[in-house]
């Protein structure tokens, strides 16, 4: 029997897997040690714990474990790599580059620096949702010290190209800030072939728990220095003082081994109940697609729904399905999706536009239901 309302809103977080759970419940208990306690077996019990999961994010990631710090999630990641960056390298310029349809912490982030003197390119996307390289080397100074630009996009899953991104960052020995936040654990993410120096991830996006994240820096070819945003004993190699999340980490290090171990058959699997939903969609001429079919994560579809009233067709579904108009930390903000618009898409087709973002636990079932809801609806 169905449980409703059916979830498809995973972009905006996932359930923990259980598996995850179980392995977090002891950390919270029975095995409640502070890994900086270096005197006891409580204290080397949790920091051996900790080491394993940076290994398995690492993993993950195909990075060494050296080059991962916890943060309390992605948002804090991104401010401490953005910030470090440009606080660390300020002797060498003051110009950064990033792209108009980033989230919102990489956004706020850049016009926080603004104030304090930074100089910040906000590149354009063409109407898929993806940059122009060519615009990217043109616009790459001798003052650049930081290109920020996300593995995929949280609003329209639309994927970038991450490796030619890289590649010209390091041709130009600029470094480069990847938000893989949406992209990590869902499709193949290899900071080292990609070039990647600096990358934010967070655990509630991949079936982990909630408050818990990871920033990856480089360590070689060219090691990444930071200078670190919170002080006070010195955690995480002096980047970000604090006592560390045990159980979170726990959680964060085994949500990164299941989704490494399923990533291939779930994006297949997902891919197929994905565009089941997005055909049954199309076909009845009421939406369009944003972004483009060949550079979309396997689990997302962001359509905008072009019928009179389309605005209001989530508050019609929502005791049916749970759905999301874009980003879940932009929902509550009234305008149309900077996302969209800046793809080209006008205001009340951005207004129309709902996220169908799917995952490990969505069914056929949930799917076949959720189409045939919506074309109920629309046939109203």
């Amino acid at each position: 029997m169905l449980q409703l309302p059916v979830y498809l809103d995973y972009n905006a977080t996932t359930p923990c897997d259980p598996q995850v759970l179980e392995a977090m419940l002891p950390w919270f208990t029975t095995r409640f040690g502070n890994a900086a306690s270096k005197t006891h077996r409580y204290g080397w019990e949790a920091d051996e714990a900790i080491s394993i999961a940076r290994e398995q994010v690492a993993q993950l990631l195909k990075a060494d474990a050296s080059e991962i710090v916890f943060t309390s999630g992605a948002t804090e990641a991104i401010n401490l790599a953005i910030q470090a960056v440009f606080h660390t390298y300020t002797n060498k310029g003051k110009h950064i580059i990033t792209w108009q349809t980033e989230h919102k912490a990489v956004l706020d982030t850049c016009a926080a620096l603004e104030k304090q003197g930074a100089d910040i390119s906000y590149l354009p996307v063409n109407s898929n949702g993806r940059p122009d390289l060519d615009l990217l080397n043109q616009s790459i100074r001798p003052d650049t010290i930081l290109i920020a630009g996300m593995f995929a996009n949280n609003e329209t899953g639309v994927l970038f190209p991450i490796r030619s991104i890289g590649a010209m960052a390091k041709e130009k020995q600029v470094l480069f800030f990847c938000d893989a936040t949406q992209a990590v654990g869902k499709v193949p993410v290899d900071v080292q072939a990609d070039g990647i120096d600096l990358l934010a991830l967070s655990a509630h996006k991949i079936y982990g728990p909630k408050g818990v994240g990871a920033l990856y820096v480089r360590r070689r070819n060219p090691r990444v220095k930071l200078t670190p945003l919170i002080y006070g004993g010195g955690h995480e190699k002096g980047l970000r003082s604090g006592t560390l999340n045990v159980p979170g980490i726990v959680g964060l290090g085994k949500a990164c081994a299941l989704a490494g171990g399923l990533m291939q058959t779930e994006s297949g699997r997902l891919t197929t109940v994905r565009n089941q939903l997005l055909d049954g969609l199309l076909q009845t001429g009421s939406c369009t697609l944003s972004g483009s079919r060949s550079f979309l994560l396997p689990h997302v579809a962001n359509l905008s729904f072009t019928i009179p009233g389309a605005n209001q067709l989530i508050a019609r579904l929502n005791q049916q399905l749970a759905l999301s108009s874009g980003s879940a930390c932009s929902s509550a903000l009234a305008e149309p999706s900077h996302v969209l618009k800046a793809m080209g898409i006008n205001d009340e087709a951005a207004g129309g536009s709902i996220r169908f973002s799917l995952g490990r636990f969505t069914t056929e079932e949930e799917v076949a239901f959720a189409l045939e809801t919506i074309k109920k609806i629309l046939s109203e």
